[in-house]
């Protein structure tokens, strides 16, 4: 295959031709290094890039593969990691100018679970500076840009991985989401993004954002999130709040048909504004799910009496202003400005405001947990709106004023910790993806994976994602 082809195709596609020997791991990873070396300065979604590491990798895994003794399915895929998530030898910045640029000591669970099973971890993609938004620009590092257009953003806080994986630069990476922010860039780049239920993904060190924050792959396909999540949705002693074992082997789990599927459809999730296409686009794909033997029906948000946003928020909030307490304040003008200005805004909530949060939080969860009692999916719009333009931390509305509510359906589930993906169902007339988002109760995270399967085989993008797309 040309190098072109091999940047362009899945993990598990790559995987099965390792096995027949028509392509080999040095191949591919030099095809992606040099995708890279042309992409990343127009999309800037990597800020550190191993290349001789990755081919010392890419070295040993021909010699497993040539002897029929590869590690794994995912042994010699090429996968790169959010710089949020800690690599052992590369450095720990968290996009911020204020960080120690001295490298990490060991490795993320994830990170290890995926070097043991072969894969070749060889970039780092940029995210917002600590996360802290749903777009990808930073002091540090910069304008991370969307493949589809350059002039977009690719979401975030993820975006560079996203935006890797979309422009071919590796085809899985590995991202974070405290409130969305794999989902988001999965949405905005015609990926399927997975948040798992919380805990089912060993996260270490603790972030910013505690118990809201998940680490999850971002993939052309639900296959190769599946493939990702055999190997990383493994407890580790690192994270206190890890789930036991499960046993789960997800790419079997795909192959579950959705006849008889319980499915609540919800296009608005509280009063906020829809663009007209996104609206059209996921009511479509809802009711495909109909033509896969589900039983679809219309529904509301199950709880009436609490603001899901707010209480949402108030965790956020509180959590960054924790960083003005961790560096000077002489330093404090070298944050990002959103940032900063976020930061002081949780200095301004009670100690009775966050203790109203969490018996929020619990109530929201409780509500939710019935609401999968009685439905085995929840389809939304992963977003409200299509990709904006970059340098905005939010897109303007119909009356000309920024639009707070652009993002009003993902983070409701970090706080109640369900299983989330989005899926791309379809491009706008402007030729840019929109996501739908598959929710289902705790533990189903295999069931949400067979979900994305069934709906993306059936319908997939009108067109893959191809080099020439980044002019």
């Amino acid at each position: 295959m040309s190098d072109s082809d091999l940047t362009q195709i899945t993990a598990a596609r790559l995987s099965r031709l390792y096995a027949k020997g028509k392509a080999s791991p040095v191949e591919a990873m030099k095809a992606v290094l040099a995708r890279t070396d042309k992409a990343n300065a127009k999309i800037n979604a990597f800020c550190h890039v191993d290349a001789a590491g990755a081919l010392k990798a890419a070295r040993a895994s021909e010699k497993r593969w040539k002897k029929n003794k590869p590690l794994s399915p995912l042994d010699g895929v090429p996968v790169s990691i959010k710089e949020l998530v800690r690599v052992e030898g590369w450095p720990v910045r968290m996009a911020s100018k204020l960080t120690d640029p001295a490298a990490a000591d060991r490795d993320a669970p994830v990170v290890a679970r995926l070097r043991d099973a072969g894969a070749i971890v060889f970039a780092q993609s940029t995210s917002s500076e600590y996360g802290h938004k749903g777009v990808t620009d930073s002091p540090l590092h910069g304008v991370t840009r969307n493949p589809w257009n350059l002039e977009r953003t690719p979401g975030g806080s993820s975006g560079g991985a996203g935006a890797a994986v979309a422009a071919g630069m590796g085809p899985i990476a590995i991202g974070t989401d405290g409130g969305g922010s794999v989902r988001i860039p999965a949405s905005f780049n015609g990926l399927v993004g997975l948040k798992a239920t919380y805990g089912r993904i060993p996260a270490w060190p603790p972030g910013l954002n505690g118990d809201l924050a998940n680490t999850g792959p971002l993939a052309r396909t639900a296959l190769d999130c599946a493939m990702m999540m055999n190997v990383i949705a493994r407890p580790d002693p690192l994270d206190p709040t890890q789930l036991p074992p499960d046993d789960t082997d997800y790419v079997k789990k795909l192959g579950t048909k959705l006849k008889k599927a319980r499915v609540g459809f919800m296009l608005r999730m509280g009063d906020h504004p829809i663009d007209i296409e996104v609206a059209a686009m996921v009511t479509k794909a809802a009711r495909q799910f109909a033509a896969l033997g589900c039983s679809v029906e219309e529904v509301e948000a199950p709880y009436p009496y609490v603001d899901a946003g707010r209480v949402f928020l108030t965790h956020w909030l509180t959590n960054a202003q924790r960083l003005l307490q961790l560096f000077p304040e002489a330093r404090h003008g070298e944050f990002d400005p959103n940032l900063l200005a976020s930061a002081k805004a949780g200095q301004r909530f009670t100690l009775q405001n966050v203790i109203d949060a969490q018996a929020d939080r619990r109530t929201l969860s409780v509500a939710w947990n019935a609401f999968f009692e009685k439905y085995d999916f929840l389809l939304t719009p992963t977003l409200a709106v299509q990709p904006f333009e970059v340098l905005r931390t939010m897109p303007d509305g119909a009356d000309g004023k920024p639009n707070r509510q652009w993002s009003p359906y993902t983070s409701v589930f970090n706080l109640t910790r369900h299983p989330a993906a989005s899926v791309p169902c379809g491009l706008s007339r402007e030729g840019l993806p929109v996501g739908l988002q598959i929710v289902a109760g705790h533990f189903k995270d295999a069931a949400v994976l067979a979900a994305a399967a069934r709906y993306t085989e059936a319908h997939p993008l009108s067109f893959p994602i191809l080099p020439e797309n980044v002019k």
